[in-house]
């Protein structure tokens, strides 16, 4: 056989190989999107739509705009304390401290008054997603992402904190809306916490997208409510004592919907919300949703508009504010990311009737959104004794104080 012929076999062979090959090689695996792109579709939302970077830095006092946030007429708002980087949830111990939880830098501070100056201190670092803080007996007790700790007698140690016990070390590790809000319950007997759901819009675990609830004596945690995909903000109610909470809707089924909610349990247990199958009470998921009805579930109370992010929450009981403030909820907005137009970014003031029906709902604080562009984010609302307001910002890493004068 001749040279040229062996070479032209030998070609056509390892042809027909490649071909083969390429035949019965598996197709290329999609590329896994980002949680926070999951359920984002080809014809849906700007496709350039992505999340606002987190503030992880504190501006300094004197560069932070104070002048820009809006409140009304008889109201004052002034910078309370700076010099918190990503500073969020807050709560008060009955000293006066304030104690603020973040979410990115893994820090706690202690803010505290003496002779009408405060001072900032970091009484803890290197937490994981130390969000979420409440404050018991002489305790504080720090929500990070899969554990709850507890600092005793922290007020007398916040140069030298001790270190801290572990008090639940079971909870889920999914970094997607993994941050804890935490609320101790009026009788002090548990702390209420979330566990959100691990994407964007998927079927959780049964252990995700609920509210739970951690009995500080047995140390035994049970669901109160499912089908919240992420409640970053809970109060109870004065008188009533029942827990409101807020609740973030999924991104990506469409610019003006769904809803951010404010949610009420009427019942201690077995209350569903209806995620992931319907959203803010009336829009069933595009997907998830079909073969369902919202009439399954648990209503919220009110709809508070698409991708505010709605997060801290408390009802007014103090006595500086006017009397129709009286059980009134003030709502931090953090402010839209999946939306080209942005909303939120301020503070509003939810108006109930004897009923809880929401009566009303308006802007309390705005300013810092200028445009399309955002200086700072509201992030979480605390009552002082005092009867004044408490607002964080995690993008100056900043408290502001909203007071009034008659």
């Amino acid at each position: 056989m001749k040279l040229k012929t062996i070479h032209a076999l030998l070609f056509a062979a390892g042809m027909a190989v490649a071909t083969l090959a390429t035949a019965q090689a598996p197709a290329a695996t999609p590329a896994i999107p980002a949680t926070w792109a999951q359920g984002r579709t080809a014809d849906g939302m700007n496709p350039a739509l992505s999340p606002n970077p987190p503030g992880i830095s504190a501006l300094p006092a004197d560069e932070i705009p104070v002048s820009k946030l809006k409140v009304p007429a008889g109201f004052k708002i002034e910078l309370w304390a700076s010099g918190m980087p990503n500073g969020r949830s807050m709560t008060e111990a009955p000293s006066g401290t304030v104690f603020v939880g973040t979410r990115f830098t893994g820090n706690v501070y202690a803010v505290v008054t003496k002779d009408g100056k405060r001072e900032v201190k970091t009484i803890a670092k290197g937490l994981h997603r130390p969000n979420g803080v409440a404050f018991a007996n002489g305790s504080l007790y720090v929500a990070e992402l899969s554990r709850i700790i507890r600092y005793d007698n922290i007020e007398q140690n916040l140069d030298n904190p001790p270190a801290p016990v572990v008090v639940f070390d079971a909870l889920p590790k999914d970094e997607p809306h993994g941050w804890k809000y935490m609320k101790l319950s009026p009788d002090g007997q548990y702390l209420y916490f979330q566990i959100g759901t691990p994407a964007n819009i998927v079927v959780p675990p049964a252990t995700h997208a609920t509210l739970n609830r951690l009995n500080l004596k047995t140390n035994v945690m049970e669901v109160v409510a499912t089908g919240v995909r992420n409640s970053v903000g809970m109060d109870f109610q004065p008188g009533s004592k029942e827990l409101w909470f807020t609740n973030n809707g999924r991104d990506w089924a469409a610019e003006d919907k769904p809803g951010d909610t404010l949610n009420r349990l009427v019942r201690p247990k077995g209350m569903n919300f209806g995620y992931p199958f319907c959203h803010q009470g009336d829009f069933l998921d595009p997907e998830f949703g079909k073969g369902r009805s919202c009439d399954e579930f648990d209503k919220p109370v009110y709809n508070l508009g698409a991708h505010v992010a709605a997060l801290g929450m408390r009802f007014y009981n103090g006595k500086q504010f006017p009397a129709e403030y009286k059980g009134n909820i003030f709502i931090a907005e953090h402010g839209s990311w999946n939306k080209t137009q942005r909303v939120g970014y301020q503070v509003v003031r939810v108006v109930l009737d004897s009923k809880n029906n929401v009566v009303k709902s308006e802007p309390f604080i705005t300013g810092w959104l200028d445009g399309d562009k955002f200086w700072g984010r509201p992030v979480d609302v605390q009552m002082l004794k005092d009867g004044s307001m408490l607002v964080s910002d995690d993008e100056t890493g900043a408290i502001f104080r909203v007071s009034y004068a008659k």
